[in-house]
């Protein structure tokens, strides 16, 4: 679940300014629309090329897919990666409405991916500065920015509201 918890100190702000990272924020907040469509917990990814175009997007699929790696920054991986023909998307840059857990914080690092940029906070099952920090670890090989909190209060209340909601349809039951 979402956190406001900020864990500044793990973060490095690169160019471009703020106000494109709100406005990539918006293609990714969409893709976390699609994934409620399809009753998943709404996180959304978009992987941008160095000069800011679109490479791959993805909602979260687990429901949809049955399948519990299909987390919306894989989805934007597999696509981008199928986009370009090849699985290392150096300098590209995720953006996601949550927080990469440890699971996608390795495929980001294996993709080799330069920035991400997102919304929430996860203090539960973040690894990107909240439970664990694993991009920024000295014995990664693979080093990449990271800047979190864009759009933060939008991002973290589409999942408040999903998680709420789940809630009372199993008291409902």
């Amino acid at each position: 679940m979402a956190s406001s918890t900020r864990m500044p100190q793990t973060l490095v702000v690169t160019e471009p300014t703020p106000t494109l990272y709100d406005a990539w924020m918006g293609e990714a907040i969409e893709q976390a629309q699609l994934a409620l469509s399809t009753r998943d917990v709404p996180v959304g990814a978009v992987i941008l090329d160095s000069g800011g175009g679109v490479l791959g997007v993805g909602p979260n699929r687990r429901v949809a897919d049955v399948d519990p790696l299909a987390h919306a920054e894989i989805v934007a991986i597999r696509s981008a990666a199928t986009t370009l023909g090849h699985y290392r998307l150096d300098g590209c840059t995720l953006v996601v409405t949550l927080e990469p857990c440890l699971m996608c914080a390795g495929a980001i690092m294996q993709s080799r991916i330069a920035h991400i940029v997102f919304g929430a906070w996860d203090a539960k099952a973040g690894a990107c500065g909240s439970a664990w920090d694993v991009i920024h670890d000295n014995s990664s090989p693979h080093r990449l920015t990271a800047v979190g909190g864009v759009r933060e209060q939008e991002c973290a209340a589409m999942l408040t509201e999903f998680f709420r909601a789940r809630r009372r349809s199993r008291t409902a039951e």
